[in-house]
């Protein structure tokens, strides 16, 4: 015995747009391909999809494409950039010691001296370190801050560098 099929006048498939249902349609072959060929036409005679930008080295008016912050000649000037947080040493050995020196020093020292008691979630270098080891590692050069006050100092580091030739 074979089941009839039922046809209730609805589509086996359907999303809503704007509260209305919309059947779901299939795109043909022919269809597919044409939009494959629009895309790649746009893509070669077109406009690119991106503007350039300006280096971010001080000074340098050289453009380079979205994805890159610097032009070939100060890429390897900012070599902080390119690397991994594990390559600059940010590993499980640092956590391991971050962890520890929170909690000894569980404020953060920028709300203390404004009064306030915040935990302190990051382990911050007093001096940019830069890829010093020495720097990197010494406890002395640490101090615990809460998130805000580590991104303010960070975003004042990084937007006034200092630069050794």
């Amino acid at each position: 015995m074979r089941k009839s099929k039922v046809r209730t006048g609805q589509p086996a498939l359907a999303f809503f747009i704007g509260g209305e249902q919309m059947p779901y349609r299939k795109v043909g072959y022919a269809e597919q391909i044409w939009y494959m060929l629009r895309w790649k036409l746009k893509e070669v005679l077109g406009m690119p999809r991106f503007p350039d930008h300006p280096c971010r080295h001080p000074g340098c008016p050289k453009l380079v494409p979205k994805g890159k912050k610097y032009c070939d000649e100060h890429v390897s000037l900012h070599p902080e950039e390119v690397r991994s947080a594990a390559a600059r040493g940010y590993n499980a050995h640092w956590r391991r010691l971050s962890k520890l020196f929170l909690l000894s020093h569980p404020l953060c020292v920028e709300c203390q001296r404004e009064g306030k008691y915040i935990k302190a979630t990051v382990v911050d270098h007093i001096r940019p370190h830069r890829g010093d080891p020495e720097l990197f590692w010494d406890p002395t050069n640490w101090q615990a801050l809460c998130k805000h006050h580590h991104d303010v100092k960070t975003r004042n580091e990084d937007q006034y560098p200092e630069y050794h030739y």
